[in-house]
């Protein structure tokens, strides 16, 4: 009859079985925390490979330099360092008098090279009229003349044929009163003819000297009719220039306009000059380093304060060239600023063109001829997208460090 009591061989692979279960469970487990630490692992270098960040990075915005573009002596200062400024604000004023008294005369410049150039350009058609008058008045004049020189060469020449019969007839008489001399001697004859033939010589003598006046006075006449008829043709000759004579009134009147426009213009100066004494913040913002005073004079170009713009801002961000292999313009990216513990929406604008250590004021030198290769860094413009909205309070400063992470991978 066989023992029913087990003996201590038949207890033993029931134990070794035991025991070998509990290490396989624990050799699986293990191997799957293994496998999902390497999924993990995985898992985070692939997510980690759709976007690039730095903690290299600020805010930048316009630091605009506020001067005065004309010489003025400050009467009033409206801000305030520090003191927050709206686009348009007025900031400080200058003395207006001298630049009121420079529109004025301006504004009587104007008026009077107005007035110049309307009476030039009213002269204009009077020149032109005037001058086709001349010419036709002179043209008749040397008609006139040259008639007249006809007619008193015409005058000398019947004076000439009077005096020639003048002298013959007195010729005649003085020779009747020759032959008349011994005759009244004699008494062959009268003395009531001799006295006759007397008074007949002298006529006729007297006749022949007013001959030869009026013979005088016909050439006279002549040269009086030359002189005429060369002036009328010295008329004449100016008289033709007419189209020259429009011609230079209408450039005086051309003339007359141009000074109405350098007036004009030098008015329209002298206003924004005037205009000028007036300073107002071109863009909303801070007032920084503020060192206009009231009474102070100030030149064009003296810097009198900073206006720091809080509208127009963007992030400069540093990555090392080796993150710049996926990144573009265009991309969007997520900006944590330390000072308010906000993020904020952006995209990526430009990629510099070149690295930060060549744009930099000394740019380093290999002397020795040793290279170290160096992860250059290469600056990033990223603006915001939406800065009206995420920053209404203007809690973003220009110079804040920033974290930028851009998604290079969707």
């Amino acid at each position: 009859m066989a023992d029913s009591n087990p003996t201590p061989a038949d207890h033993q692979p029931i134990a070794e079985t035991e025991i070998q279960q509990p290490k396989s469970r624990r050799r699986v487990v293990i191997v799957a925390v293994v496998a999902l630490l390497a999924v993990a692992a995985v898992g985070i270098w692939w997510w980690s490979s759709f976007s690039e960040d730095t903690d290299d990075a600020q805010v930048n915005g316009h630091l605009i330099q506020i001067s005065s573009r004309i010489n003025g002596h400050v009467s009033k200062v409206y801000v305030e360092e520090n003191q927050m400024v709206k686009k348009g604000d007025l900031i400080a004023e200058l003395d207006p008098s001298d630049y009121q008294v420079a529109v004025e005369n301006a504004q009587a410049s104007l008026d009077s090279a107005e007035a110049n150039a309307a009476a030039a350009n009213v002269a204009v058609p009077i020149t032109s009229v005037n001058a086709g008058s001349n010419l036709r008045s002179a043209s008749a004049d040397v008609s006139g003349s040259q008639a007249a020189v006809q007619q008193a060469e015409k005058q000398l020449a019947a004076a000439r044929a009077r005096v020639i019969q003048a002298r013959a007839n007195n010729v005649k008489a003085q020779s009747d009163l020759e032959r008349y001399k011994p005759l009244v001697a004699k008494d062959v004859i009268s003395k009531q003819q001799y006295d006759a033939a007397v008074a007949a010589a002298a006529a006729s003598a007297a006749s022949l000297e007013d001959a030869q006046a009026n013979e005088q006075a016909a050439e006279d006449g002549i040269h009086v009719a030359r002189e005429r008829q060369a002036q009328a043709m010295a008329s004449l000759k100016y008289a033709e220039t007419a189209p020259q004579q429009v011609a230079a009134q209408s450039a005086r009147a051309k003339q007359a306009e141009a000074q109405v426009q350098e007036a004009q213009a030098k008015l329209d100066q002298a206003k924004l000059n005037l205009s000028y004494t007036k300073i107002y913040a071109p863009v909303s913002g801070i007032i920084t380093r503020k060192s206009v005073e009231v009474d102070q004079n100030v030149a064009p170009g003296q810097n009198l304060l900073t206006l720091v713009s809080l509208e127009d801002l963007w992030i400069t961000a540093n990555f090392k060239e080796t993150q710049l292999r996926e990144m573009k313009a265009g991309q969007p990216v997520t900006i944590h600023v330390d000072s308010t513990g906000k993020d904020y929406s952006g995209r990526v604008t430009q990629i510099g063109g070149a690295t930060g250590s060549v744009l930099s004021l000394f740019p380093p030198e290999n002397a020795t001829g040793n290279y170290v290769k160096v992860v250059q860094r290469v600056p990033v413009r990223i603006d915001f997208t939406d800065l009206a909205k995420e920053d209404p309070d203007h809690q973003l400063r220009p110079g804040l460090s920033v974290e930028p992470k851009v998604r290079v991978k969707q």
